[in-house]
Formats: structure tokens, sequence, C-alpha cells
């Protein structure tokens, strides 16, 4: 009789060890293999997933760049090419005189060489079009050259934007500082701007000589009391001069205080050069150096004369004001009081109620 053979129970563990070989474990263990489909499937969904990162990050660079161009646009440091033709130069009256600008010609020709160097500036409009803020003279070199030559390099010209938003107050004043630094504009030319912008009925002031003020604030004092003595001169000369800014400051100021003690002399000044209507720069400044000399003997004879004008009259005096003291000087249409108080953080109204009392209580 056959002898039966030897069973052993083996207990076989339930989970495979993670590191068994392939071969090691059973097929129905295994995880299912993934067809051909599958793969490209899911290796498209990778590239796809994949590509959206890409271009969600190109879309935050370039909306951190929009967001910087736009920035340093409204900072004026952006610069651009700007049509000639979509440049308009009528918002503000220009501080230069037109006519002959002799050094015009040089700055075609370095343009012509080397380029702007400084772009002009410019301030948008609601119609699509720009206005011109700075660098009339650097415009209208491009202008020429581009009427003379026709070359498509001076059809557009090199420019900072600005949104608009300035007053015409601080318009001007760019305008006016620009040409106060290049030292070149003459006194008869400031003069001229500070009675257009009074007369503007866009402007808010309507004195010529505290326009003055408002427009040369960077100017010294000395400067802008010359700028009012030329006013003067302007106020009455102004249509007939041909070359106002070939006045120099001397004999504008000699020819203002002329005016100003002499009602007849700016008519008669008027009448001598209408006579010459075809005068070159030279003849009309000997015209009017012709009326400054005849005033000299006259102000010679009275300084020999030893007659002195007399001193003006003036009060000073302090006065007890609660726990302060008020320093007060008055003299020939002038009162000053000066008081340790902000008068300006003063309610207006009340401030002009109570210089009115003061006043009514003077007559």
């Amino acid at each position: 009789m056959a002898k039966k053979r030897r069973m052993f129970d083996i207990n076989m563990p339930t989970e495979m060890p993670t590191d068994a070989p392939e071969a090691a474990v059973p097929t129905s263990a295994r995880a299912p293999r993934r067809g051909p489909m599958a793969t490209a499937i899911s290796e498209a969904a990778n590239s796809t997933r994949q590509r959206q990162e890409i271009e969600e990050k190109i879309r935050a660079e370039n909306d951190a760049l929009a967001h910087e161009h736009v920035r340093l646009k409204g900072l004026g440091l952006v610069m651009e090419l700007v049509p000639l033709n979509a440049i308009s130069t009528s918002k503000l009256t220009r501080d230069r005189a037109k006519g002959l600008d002799l050094e015009l010609a040089e700055l075609k020709g370095s343009i012509a060489e080397i380029g702007l160097s400084n772009p002009i500036r410019l301030e948008t409009r609601t119609d699509g079009l720009y206005e011109l803020v700075q660098g009339f003279r650097r415009l209208s070199a491009y202008r020429e050259l581009f009427d003379a030559t026709g070359d498509e390099q001076f059809a557009a010209i090199p420019a900072v934007v600005t949104e608009a938003g300035d007053t015409l107050e601080d318009l001007y004043r760019r305008m006016v500082d620009e040409n106060l630094v290049r030292k070149d504009i003459s006194f008869g030319e400031m003069a001229k701007l500070a009675l257009e912008y009074a007369n503007d009925p866009e402007t808010d002031e309507t004195d010529p000589d505290k326009a003055v003020a408002t427009l040369y604030k960077s100017a010294g004092y000395q400067k802008r009391s010359y700028i009012r003595n030329f006013i003067r001169l302007v106020r009455e000369l102004d249509g007939h001069l041909l070359y106002l800014p070939q006045i120099p400051r001397a004999l504008g100021l000699s020819l203002a205080s002329l005016i100003e003690a002499d009602g007849a002399v700016g008519p008669t000044i008027v009448k001598s050069l209408d006579a010459l209507p075809s005068r070159t720069a030279e003849e009309e400044l000997e015209i009017l150096r012709s009326f400054a000399k005849e005033a000299q003997p006259s102000k010679m004879a009275a300084a020999k004369s030893g007659a002195k004008r007399p001193a003006p009259s003036k009060t000073s005096f302090a006065l007890a004001v609660g726990d302060r003291s008020a320093k007060c000087t008055a003299a020939q249409g002038k009162l000053e009081i000066k008081l340790d108080r902000d008068f300006s953080s003063m309610d207006q109204e009340r401030l002009e109620q109570a210089i009115r009392q003061f006043l009514e209580t003077l007559d």
C-alpha cells in the first residue's frame, strides 16, 4: 500500500511586501495595466495643466508690466513717438513772441545731426489729440524739418505724454519754469505772458501784477519786479512793437518809468514807431533809445538841483491783544499787522466781516 504524502498548512500573507519583485506578486494583486489610449490621455492632461500654469504666469507678468507702465507714464517717465499732426498748441498762450527766431536754425541742425535729446511734454485730450505743455521751439523745429525735407523721421516727435488732470495754472507754470531755467526768455516776453494769462477767461486771475506772482514763483523778487515794470511798457506799446524780445532790461525799465510818469509819452512813442512800419530791430531800438535819452537831461537837472523826495511817513506801534502783542505799521495806503496767529486757518467769511467792521470804524 502506497504511503500518503504529508501536507503542511502554510499561512500566506494577505498583502505582499512593497519591495517584492514584480514577478513574485500574483497577477491578481497587481494594479491593472493602462492601455496606450489611457496613457496618452493622462500625458495630454499633464501637458494641458503645465501649459495653463505657464500661461497664468505669463499673464501675471504682463499685468505687472502693464501696471508699471501706467505708473511710470503717470510720472512722466515714458517716452512715445507722437505724430506732428496730432499735436495742438491752442490751450496755452506761448511765452515766446512770434517772429524770427535766430536760434531755431541751430536747433534744427542739431536735431538733423544727432536727434532730439530732450523730448517735448504733451497732455492727452478727450478727442484723441494731444496738447503741448512744454517744447514749443522743439516742435516748431520738427515741423519745419518735415516741411523742408518730407523725411518720415521728422513726421513724429519723441514726447512724454501724461493724462489730463493738471490745472491750467500748473500747465502754465511748467511752461514758464522750463524757459526760466534756460535763461533765454526776455522780460518783454514774460510780461506779455502775464498780461495774456490775466486776460484769459479760463484762468482765475485778472490782475497782471498778481499773475506775475502766480506764474513766476520760481523767480526771485527782483526779477518779478522787473517783469511788472515791463508790463507797463507792453500794455502801452503792445501791437506796435515788432521786436519785443530784443528790448534790453535797462532800456525797458527806463521807458516804463517814463510812461508811468507822463501819460503822453506812450502815444508819442507809438506814433514814432508806426511812422516806420518796415523797420529793422536796430531801427526800432534806436527809436526807443531816443525817448530814453531825452529823459536823461531832466533827471540830471533834478539831481543837480538838490531836490529830494520827501521820505514817506510811517507810524509803528504795538498793541496788547489778550496775552499776545500785535505789531502795527501804518503808512500811506498800507497797514500791516503782525500777530502770532495763523489767519489763513480762520473762516474766510468771519475774517472778511472783521476787516469790514474795522474799516467801517475808521471811516
